[in-house]
């Protein structure tokens, strides 16, 4: 059983996720907030009891204290507390502020149930998820920032530590998370399986010292010529499983 709690302000939205997760046989809300400040009590609360939320849904935009801050002050007093923010498309100049504060997932307010319900318990096992257009979203508006800061010419910019030592497979594989495709989509481009996948990202993100695929599509945006031009000479063999 997942268990999840609740943060948000809207007493409509609020009581209909209740409402709709109900139907899921394998997730239970254990408890809600209508405001920041509340859950971030609340959920340190639960947290040394049975109801102790497996996942947090937080609103980005709440009174009292907004998602962004709830999310900082929750993972900073519980280091494994798992937080999928809940957005608006509008909303996504805050998406990077909380993943730098440890969340896990974005999702738009509009997500289907059962999408919902997929994520949560993706969440729950560890991954990391993002709702249609924000990883891309996310993606271009950094590029954009660094390209506004950075003066230097693209090719003499300095690959990060951790970059030279990528496998031919894992920058094929950080070439496609900087497109912002899923597991699924990387698996089917370079004909392996989606267990296989996870064993890259997983080593790419040691490579590069970051935390989650994020942070590591951020960072592989920057060189999207370098490493398309690594993928373009991986792919000119013929594809063979790995």
């Amino acid at each position: 059983m997942v268990r999840v709690f609740l943060a948000e302000d809207q007493e409509i939205i609020r009581r209909g996720l209740r409402i709709l997760l109900s139907t899921q046989p394998d997730i239970e809300v254990v408890g809600e907030a209508v405001n920041g400040q509340e859950a971030v009590e609340t959920v340190v609360r639960l947290d040394a009891t049975a109801k102790q939320p497996d996942v947090i849904l937080m609103d980005i935009k709440m009174p009292v204290m907004d998602g962004v801050a709830a999310t900082k002050a929750i993972i900073s007093q519980l280091p494994k507390a798992k937080v999928i923010v809940l957005t608006t498309f509008e909303d996504n100049n805050f998406v990077s502020a909380a993943l730098g504060y440890g969340a896990k997932g974005y999702l738009l307010k509009d997500t289907p149930i059962e999408e919902l319900a997929d994520v949560i318990r993706s969440i729950d096992k560890g991954y990391t998820q993002f709702g249609p257009g924000i990883l891309e979203k996310l993606v271009q508006d950094s590029a954009i920032l660094l390209e506004a800061s950075d003066t230097r010419e693209p090719h003499k910019k300095e690959l990060p530590p951790g970059f030279l030592s990528l496998t031919a497979k894992e920058k094929e594989v950080l070439h496609l998370v900087a497109q912002g495709a899923n597991n699924k989509e990387i698996a089917s481009a370079l004909f392996i399986s989606e267990g296989t996948v996870r064993n890259h990202i997983s080593h790419v993100l040691g490579r590069l010292n970051v935390r989650d695929r994020t942070q590591a599509a951020i960072v592989a945006n920057q060189f999207i010529p370098y490493l398309a031009g690594e993928a373009s000479a991986d792919c000119a063999a013929a594809p063979q499983a790995v």
